[in-house]
């Protein structure tokens, strides 16, 4: 069963932000803090939470911190902890609690089915083509074709820059065990890794992270487009 509009709890601390607009339309999931030495995406879905960020159209979730013990010690993984985003589809009964909260949150994507899940990360590597395994200034996703969405969003994030080196690009890579790649094997929805390059100052990093939400947004159709996204 979805959600009730409000927060909700996947587990006791990880508050599910859940909103519902008049008018029907998709459903889109946003998480962060996945992986705790990411911040920006944390701080991003923060933010827009502060400013009032609410859908148009159909149901938007945002989880600003999927992976608490992992974002207060500031490392990948929580300390004795296993990487939660190599844990889906989880296990209920698993003894460590990654695979318990991923098994969590699939349970949670199966009642909403989402028509977008996206996960904001960060890189200490830019993308360069001949470097499958570097990332900043990507939306990654791991299965063939390409969704359109991510080209769109790329073209936009790249219409604005204040560097030459935050030009965007799309970067197809599949990891099997992801939380993206597993739900998109499962429902059939878009599945987008966000990933801003870590040498920018925190608070571009922020910006661009807020930005690519908002044109992913529009794009799925949870909000009306703007001109511009700033």
């Amino acid at each position: 069963m979805p959600l009730p509009v409000g927060i909700s709890f996947l587990a006791p601390t990880i508050p599910v932000y859940v909103f519902e607009a008049d008018e029907p339309g998709p459903t889109a999931l946003i998480q962060a803090g996945i992986h705790g030495n990411e911040v920006a995406g944390v701080h991003a879905l923060q933010e827009l939470l502060e400013e009032g960020l609410t859908p148009d159209c159909g149901r938007l979730l945002l989880i600003p911190v999927m992976n608490p013990g992992a974002y207060r010690a500031r490392q990948r993984a929580a300390p004795g902890g296993l990487d939660l985003n190599r844990c889906f589809p989880g296990d209920a009964n698993a003894e460590e609690l990654e695979n318990r909260l991923a098994a969590k949150f699939m349970a949670l994507v199966e009642d909403e089915h989402p028509a977008l899940i996206a996960t904001l990360h960060e890189s200490l590597k830019r993308f360069h083509p001949a470097v499958p395994q570097s990332f900043g200034q990507t939306l990654v996703y791991g299965v063939q074709p390409m969704p359109s969405i991510v080209q769109r969003v790329v073209d936009r994030m790249n219409e604005d820059l204040e560097h030459p080196y935050e030009v965007w690009a799309p970067h197809h890579y599949p990891v099997a065990t992801s939380s993206t790649e597993v739900i998109v094997d499962k429902l059939g929805c878009v599945g987008i890794c966000v990933e801003t390059w870590e040498v920018f100052d925190e608070a571009r990093r922020i910006a661009m992270q807020r930005d690519v939400v908002r044109a992913l947004l529009e794009e799925i159709g949870v909000l009306k487009r703007t001109a511009k996204l700033r």
